[in-house]
């Protein structure tokens, strides 16, 4: 059951991966777009070469329009993507110094209630993130410069956030199992390992 979640987690943690790239690129690609035409509109381009100024203008360069809602789109997908693999490996960000020197019995138990409390936080999560995407879907809200349906970008982040509550799920019954039965379910993630 663990190499099956390891693939799932691995792969929208992949597609995630995807999806940010392809938004830093069109980033940069708007900016440079954006830097270009001020340069083409400046004046000391318009006064010594106007006619080249003019043709490239022509072309349309510039800064992508809405990039920064495409970028708004995908965000929210990127991250729910991300989650799953960080709680699949233990790998979110924590702060030790006072659990350091508790016995490891009580650290298992408070690494559990976390696991659980977590998963409890990303099933209504999603539960609100579909609610909303009801909502944007009935009202047929578009975004201002694209005016894509607001829904789609809720509807591919709802999926990753699906897939974060499946895999969240996962981990804290795999946890709870742990400190149950003293089996591990779970390979334990060392810094030297990852």
């Amino acid at each position: 059951m663990y190499q099956f979640i390891d693939r799932f987690a691995r792969a929208f943690a992949i597609l995630g991966g995807i999806v940010l790239s392809l938004l830093i690129v069109q980033t940069c690609l708007s900016i440079v777009g954006r830097s270009i035409n001020t340069i083409l509109h400046s004046d000391a381009v318009q006064t010594s070469a106007p006619d080249l100024a003019e043709r490239l203008l022509s072309t349309g360069v510039g800064s992508i329009s809405g990039a920064f809602e495409l970028v708004e789109a995908g965000m929210a997908f990127v991250i729910f993507a991300f989650l799953p693999l960080c709680q699949l490996k233990g790998a979110h960000a924590s702060v030790d110094i006072f659990t350091a020197k508790l016995p490891e019995r009580v650290n298992t138990l408070l690494g559990t209630v976390i696991d659980v409390v977590f998963a409890l936080v990303i099933v209504l999560m999603s539960y609100e993130l579909a609610q909303g995407m009801l909502s944007k879907l009935r009202t047929g809200q578009t975004t201002f410069i694209l005016e894509f349906p607001v829904w789609w970008p809720y509807a591919l982040s709802l999926v990753a956030a699906i897939a974060s509550a499946l895999v969240a799920i996962y981990v804290a019954w795999a946890r709870v199992f742990e400190w149950a039965t003293g089996q591990i379910v779970l390979p334990v993630e060392t810094e030297e390992a990852q």
